[in-house]
């Protein structure tokens, strides 16, 4: 079911209304968040030069656009955490995590895929299908950060419902 103009435009005011909540401590940790999610990444995939591991292909541009993406979004997820509201989104924002490692990663650098389908199978169909990976952990990660506004919003942002009182020497 496609969503209404003002439907899209209520969703991005209630996302603005949570990240208004944040505050400093809020906005602390997602930039943690982010930096931390950035280097457990990017250290791993080599896109950070580092002394323990070495990249066997370049890294792309879209390696760099899926990771900073990630980490922007891992760290806004981490930030909502600072609100109390009971969502279950780690798992999708774990899973988004962890499809991000894959997809910027060295095609032929991961030892799982070497050995499912050797170095050539690696950069014939694994090196190519890395940036769709992406798109679903960018997904996952968005879809994850949704739902956490979404739970946010539920529980500490609704406005109560008025009850008319009726007034006295009416009957009822």
């Amino acid at each position: 079911m496609a969503l209404g103009r003002w439907q899209v435009m209520e969703s991005f005011r209630s996302w603005g209304s949570v990240f208004q909540l944040l505050g400093l401590r809020g906005w602390l940790i997602a930039t943690i968040g982010g930096i931390i999610t950035l280097t457990l990444i990017g250290i791993p995939t080599a896109i950070i030069d580092n002394p323990f591991f070495v990249r066997q292909t370049p890294v792309r541009t879209q390696d760099y656009v899926i990771w900073v993406a990630t980490g922007l979004l891992a760290g806004l997820v981490a930030g909502t955490f600072t609100l109390s509201a009971k969502a279950n989104a780690s798992g999708r924002a774990a899973s988004g995590g962890f499809l991000s490692f894959l997809a910027v990663g060295c095609p032929i650098c991961n030892k799982l895929v070497l050995l499912l389908l050797g170095t050539s199978g690696a950069l014939t169909y694994f090196a190519p299908a890395q940036l769709y990976i992406g798109i679903a952990s960018l997904a996952l990660l968005g879809w994850a950060l949704h739902l956490r506004v979404q739970a946010i919003n539920r529980s500490c942002c609704t406005i109560p419902q008025q009850v008319e009182v009726p007034k006295a020497g009416t009957k009822a």
